[in-house]
């Protein structure tokens, strides 16, 4: 195959994850015989000085183009008032309807803490998030000066979809979906939501489903993580949950994520850029890591191509690897560990 892969290095501690992702990449290319053609385009602050938008046209071209996208965090709070937020428009431009974050706790420390293995299905499009609601403009609002307005958006047809990815996800799983809302307050949205959800599951009968309001759901993912397996939800209690979900699993530090729609999809950690780390070289890469391997499988699964199936089976191998010696351990594990010293101890584990 000749893929190509869009790189978008985005801001704060981005430009050093990237780097070291991409050496992990390589390590992989060189092994497996993948074939990917990688080109790096700008975004957030470094695109800003250079073009004067964050999210510059050819960039907008590239990610369109391109087999796949990697992208690292970006620090939409340091953007000026009206410069895009590239996180925003990729997931919107390339519709990528599924926020598919995995939680699995790969320390012994975590798995002491809770025996998490879930993986949640995020509908990414839509929701409380005030710059996915409109033909034009936001759903935010303010009514007065002293009065701010929010729409939410919730769709059957953004809800069906979502949810028939993740009872596809179950039946390759352990066959339990779990759906996340609040209907018994929002009646009509998540109430809607839920008969979306329901409708999918006479589609799958061998996947079981069951519903949990979502503040039962953060007690329970303290309580007994284990017994959740594909978590389905809305725009926001998804991205909330699932970093509550990271952190039980170890940390955000390891927590991967892949954004994918029908035709585009796109790796991005679930954390953010850490300005406050940023050019020391400490940064914990392993979630941007494990996302490229989200992303290779996908690519994998779509073409056919069992080489990146398994480059991406040997990549969070080789991260587990890395994890099991505490010398390679990052700040954030408690070690002192560089971002490249980790890196090369994944990318050696990849060769063998």
């Amino acid at each position: 195959m000749d893929l190509s892969l869009a790189v978008l290095s985005g801001d704060g501690i981005g430009p050093e994850i990237t780097a070291a992702t991409l050496h992990v990449v390589a390590a992989a290319e060189r092994r497996f015989g993948l074939g990917l053609r990688l080109s790096e385009h700008p975004v957030g602050v470094a695109a800003l000085a250079a073009t004067g938008s964050t999210f510059p046209a050819e960039t907008a071209a590239a990610i369109k183009a391109a087999d796949g996208v990697i992208l690292a965090p970006v620090d939409t709070y340091a953007y000026p008032a009206g410069q895009p937020n590239p996180s925003a428009i990729v997931r919107k431009s390339l519709d990528l309807f599924a926020n598919i974050r995995p939680a699995v706790a790969r320390l012994p420390a975590a798995r002491r803490r809770a025996e998490i293995d879930l993986v949640m299905y995020r509908e990414n499009t839509e929701g409380f998030y005030a710059d996915r609601n409109m033909f034009d403009g936001s759903a935010e609002f303010l009514a007065t000066e002293d009065v701010a307005l929010a729409v939410r958006k919730i769709t059957r047809e953004a809800s069906t979809r979502i949810a028939r990815e993740a009872f596809r996800a179950a039946a390759r799983r352990r066959g339990l979906v779990t759906a996340v809302h609040k209907a018994n307050v929002l009646k009509r949205s998540d109430g809607l939501f839920l008969e979306a959800v329901r409708a999918v599951a006479s589609e799958f009968p061998e996947v079981r489903l069951e519903e949990v309001i979502v503040d039962a759901m953060a007690a329970h993912l303290v309580r007994d993580a284990a017994r959740f397996d594909v978590v389905v939800t809305t725009n926001m209690f998804g991205d909330i949950l699932s970093d509550e979900a990271g952190e039980l699993a170890g940390g955000l530090g390891l927590a991967p994520a892949l954004n994918a729609g029908s035709d585009h999809a796109v790796a991005q950690a679930v954390h953010g850029s850490a300005p406050d780390i940023a050019g020391e070289g400490i940064a914990n890469p392993a979630a941007l890591i494990l996302s490229a391997a989200l992303l290779l499988r996908w690519l994998g699964e779509r073409h056919a191509t069992s080489a990146l199936v398994d480059a991406a089976g040997a990549i969070e191998g080789a991260v587990d690897a890395a994890l099991a010696d505490p010398a390679a351990h990052t700040r954030d594990l408690g070690g002192t560990a560089t971002t490249m010293v980790f890196a090369e101890r994944v990318a050696n584990a990849l060769k063998d």
